[in-house]
């Protein structure tokens, strides 16, 4: 597709030349106790991502419905972005920004008015209790791909896990231009993955995302969403979109209850999500992003068929809470199972030590 081209070579130059302001601006990651990496490292890959849109704007301003507005929302949450990357904003005015443009969001009429049905014949309707669900679904999203961004190309490749899913979701829903609008987003993310994991130019030319991008993914993610499930012209059911950003999710569900468990504020940061937690037990950082991406892929395939085979909601939302479940109990417990891994795999080495011939 021609626009595809467009959008990634126009994402990737704008990521060369942004990178090249960062430095002179200030813009950067600097290595600390928290973060682990050599040298001042651009924030920028949501300023390309960004930049993208306005080409994908120009070649198609009709591909996605109320695009002004989302541009005006998204420009307010790059720009706060890019003050907390640089200045490293207290939370209550990041998180007031985000409620003004979940504001304007349900002003547009982008609100969650349904949860799906729990059966045939009943339909979980919010009312005017819509309003706070949806403005929690935005500091929710915002926050769960702001918190997965913790290993080279992790929060890149999983917003292309969902975006992807989007894409193939509104095609099947008989709705291309917001299909071909997932895909062109997936491609502008591209060159930011690309140069994140020091591909095809090296770590000289690496990048982050940032806090900027971050929102922005976030933001830009729970608007498809709630396009894709609310009203007549939906193309999934509500439970299907848990499935498709279930990784970003579930991990900051689950983070956040174990910060609160220890008395922590639940925003605190620290070095205890899934991919932190993968890499201490002895995965590499391409081994971590592959297992993970693949998870995220596979949760997200389950809700595409689930949704398309009809699949009554009810099953699909125990489903998920069964594997949200197993992945809380996993991750509570998870050096207490490494543990008993360790030690059984020790057992049996040591049993076929015992029983090999040079021993009898």
């Amino acid at each position: 597709m021609q626009e595809s081209i467009v959008v990634f070579v126009g994402a990737f130059l704008m990521l060369l030349g942004a990178r090249k302001v960062a430095f002179y601006i200030g813009l950067v990651d600097k290595p600390s106790a928290r973060k682990k990496h050599d040298g001042h490292i651009p924030l920028v890959g949501g300023v390309s991502i960004y930049l993208a849109l306005w080409v994908l704007y120009m070649l198609h301003p009709d591909w996605m419905p109320q695009f002004e507005l989302y541009m005006i929302c998204a420009t307010i949450l790059l720009v706060v972005g890019v003050l907390d990357d640089r200045f490293d904003l207290p939370v209550l005015p990041r998180v007031g920004i985000q409620a003004l443009v979940a504001g304007a969001m349900m002003w547009s009429g982008l609100v969650l008015t349904s949860l799906g049905h729990v059966s045939a014949d009943i339909e979980l309707v919010l009312g005017v209790f819509g309003y706070s669900v949806t403005l929690l679904a935005v500091w929710g999203a915002i926050n769960a791909f702001n918190m997965v961004d913790g290993i080279d190309g992790l929060l890149g490749a999983l917003s292309c896990v969902t975006f992807g899913a989007l894409s193939v979701m509104f095609q099947l829903g008989d709705n291309p231009e917001l299909s071909k609008w997932c895909l062109c987003l997936l491609v502008a993310s591209l060159p930011y993955i690309m140069l994140n994991l020091g591909i095809p130019m090296g770590k000289r030319f690496k990048v982050f995302m940032g806090d900027a991008g971050s929102t922005l993914i976030g933001f830009t993610v729970i608007w498809l969403l709630v396009l894709a499930t609310q009203g007549d012209k939906a193309v999934m059911r509500p439970v299907s979109a848990l499935w498709v950003i279930a990784v970003p999710l579930m991990d900051m569900a689950t983070i956040m209850v174990r910060r609160i468990r220890r008395g922590d504020s639940p925003f605190k940061p620290d070095r205890e999500h899934l991919h932190h937690i993968l890499m201490r037990a002895g995965l590499g950082p391409r081994q971590t992003l592959l297992g993970i991406v693949a998870f995220a892929a596979l949760l997200a395939a389950i809700g595409i068929i689930g949704d398309n085979a009809g699949v009554p909601e009810l099953l699909m939302l125990v489903g998920f809470l069964i594997v949200f479940a197993a992945y809380f109990w996993s991750i509570i417990r998870v050096w207490k199972i490494l543990t008993w891994i360790r030690k059984s795999g020790h057992k049996q080495g040591m049993s076929e030590i015992g029983n090999s011939p040079s021993n009898k």
